[in-house]
């Protein structure tokens, strides 16, 4: 058997993307996670799947599959590459689309310049709904790691983000910092790791330490977990470009009970097709 795909990136960010609904896909997470090796198989960071969607006035359902095989609730940078796909398919002809996912609906949309705009919905806040161990929510949190104490914003676009703030973004120790602040107990799901930079208040840098996946060039929904905690914090403005290893995100929000809006570049790289 055959399974088609498409190679694509966001920033790169990059996807194996698999049109679930014209061929069947149904594999394993270890396959997946074969797939995913970038020496013995294709090599991404994430899996993208559409399916059809069984909810009235959505368009697809979208699942996630980290690089090993691990299914996970959002990815942003995978959302602009999503809504590309479909089009570019034939899937629809619509240039928005609703979209259903694990933790709600997202509203993907390719503009004219050939940018995409991602309504990613409301961030969730509540340390329940991200879910974070605290008696109560707030703006930031003090976590013990390794007898260290570092300050964090808590934030779910959908998956689970720690952000922390930092003076020089390319010197910091991102991954080793990240692959313990993952797994710490407070966070039941593990959790991304977002380390910011603030250049001024309408410009960041940023780095993130991906579940599962380690860095990445770039995280879509690390961005938009990042200027909410930001913006929560007093230190940045509603609209604020974000600077990634991989290339730059706009992130929009106007505040609590607002959508988070993410406009960035969602690009084809190549089509193949695997034996399985």
């Amino acid at each position: 058997m055959k399974l088609k795909f498409t190679k694509m990136q966001g920033l790169g960010n990059d996807f194996m993307v698999v049109d679930g609904i014209n061929q069947v896909f149904h594999f394993s997470n270890e396959q997946i996670g074969q797939w995913g090796d970038r020496r013995f198989g294709i090599g991404f960071d994430q899996l993208l799947l559409v399916e059809k969607s069984t909810l009235p006035g959505i368009d697809f359902k979208y699942r996630i599959f980290n690089c090993d095989g691990s299914e996970v609730e959002q990815c942003g940078n995978g959302s602009r590459c999503f809504v590309r796909f479909v089009h570019e398919q034939g899937l629809t002809d619509k240039t928005q689309i609703r979209v259903e996912t694990a933790k709600g609906t997202i509203v993907p949309r390719l503009e004219g310049n050939g940018l995409v705009t991602v309504d990613m919905g409301m961030p969730f806040l509540d340390p329940v709904d991200i879910p974070f161990v605290a008696d109560a929510q707030a703006i930031t949190y003090g976590l013990d790691v390794d007898g260290e104490r570092y300050e964090i914003g808590a934030v779910s676009m959908g998956n689970p983000h720690a952000v922390l703030v930092v003076d020089d973004v390319d010197a910091y120790p991102v991954r080793e910092l990240g692959a313990r602040i993952e797994v710490h107990p407070r966070f039941p799901r593990k959790v991304n790791v977002g380390f910011l930079q603030v250049i001024d208040r309408s410009h960041i840098k940023l780095r993130v330490f991906e579940r599962a996946a380690g860095e990445t060039l770039a995280c879509g929904t690390g961005a938009c977990a990042a200027v909410v905690s930001g913006i929560q914090r007093g230190l940045l403005d509603p609209t604020v470009t974000v600077s990634t290893r991989g290339g730059e995100l706009t992130i929009s929000w106007a505040g609590e009970g607002q959508p988070v809006l993410m406009t960035g570049p969602a690009v084809t790289v190549y089509h193949g097709e695997i034996e399985v």
